[in-house]
């Protein structure tokens, strides 16, 4: 049977039973426990097929909806705050004349630290009584009271964001940098010699070439804070009172504490699909910024 193969399929053979085995039977079988009343504590449910019950009943869930816009909500703010940041480190970096590679090196150093590391480290810096942020606003005189960061809601979905903010800025920011670093120079100088300020130059000329560079960023971490776990987890575990729940803390506390797989598979196919939109959203805003650079440069 192994002869009639060509010997490139042959020498791939391993590789693709590894993927089928790893990664395409589990994905079926998840996918396949989203229309079951699937349960880790009955495992005879999975052979119960009932249709679209689970996606009904997620769709009309209050817990799930709210998780739903939380999710959404922390995604927009957290992009646009990283983008805005890295923004404004890479063009510091760019204009420094010394340490470049220093400064480009200390850029990256959140991006080195897990997940499960910064949701501990914030989890200490926001703590209501030894955390040394409520410990400097009092020395400075800001606050006589310890503020709850981590109990509050609001506040805790701030802290959060914070966290998000600070892991993963470095990525927006040395993508940007590197469109600063294959930018042209011509264009720059050309816009310098017609009478244009800096803001025009930067709004005209610059923030054009960059968009590209931003939408990759934007890609990339879309997909990861569409699927943002471990820090929440670890900072407040969706609490207080649900406050901070996003879709996978809610499908993780829905699969393992609840035992109900196969509805929290069916809010994982959601959250897929709401991955799926954002990335062909900012694919769309890349195409569209590539088309017009080419236009015009």
């Amino acid at each position: 049977m192994f002869k009639k193969i060509s010997p490139p399929v042959l020498l791939l053979l391993p590789a693709i039973i590894v993927l089928v085995a790893v990664v395409l039977f589990p994905l079926l079988l998840s996918f396949y426990s989203s229309f079951t009343p699937f349960r880790l504590t009955r495992p005879a449910t999975l052979f119960t097929f009932i249709g679209l019950r689970n996606y009904i009943r997620i769709l009309t869930d209050p817990v799930f909806l709210a998780a739903f816009v939380r999710t959404v909500v922390l995604l927009t703010i957290a992009l646009n705050l990283e983008m805005l940041l890295g923004l404004g480190l890479a063009l510091l970096v760019n204009k420094a004349t010394h340490g470049k590679r220093i400064l480009r090196t200390l850029m990256m150093f959140p991006m080195m630290f897990s997940p499960v590391l910064v949701g501990f480290q914030f989890k200490f810096m926001f703590n209501d009584n030894v955390g040394i942020i409520n410990n400097a606003l009092q020395s400075l005189g800001i606050t006589n009271d310890a503020i709850p960061w981590l109990i509050d809601g609001n506040l805790a979905l701030f802290s959060i964001i914070v966290a998000e903010v600070w892991s993963s800025t470095s990525v927006f920011a040395i993508l940007i940098l590197a469109g600063l670093f294959a930018m042209p120079q011509e264009p720059v100088e050309a816009a310098k010699v017609d009478g244009c300020t800096g803001w025009q130059t930067f709004r005209y000329v610059t923030w054009p070439f960059l968009m590209p560079f931003a939408f990759i960023a934007m890609t990339i971490r879309s997909l990861d804070v569409a699927r943002a776990y471990d820090i929440v987890k670890i900072m407040t575990d969706g609490g207080p009172a649900r406050r901070t729940e996003l879709i996978w803390t809610l499908v993780g506390r829905t699969a393992y504490a609840d035992a109900q797989m196969g509805l929290a598979n069916a809010m994982a196919y959601v959250s897929i699909i709401l991955s799926i939109a954002f990335t062909v959203y900012f694919f769309r805003k890349l195409a569209l910024a590539r088309t017009q650079i080419g236009a015009e440069w």
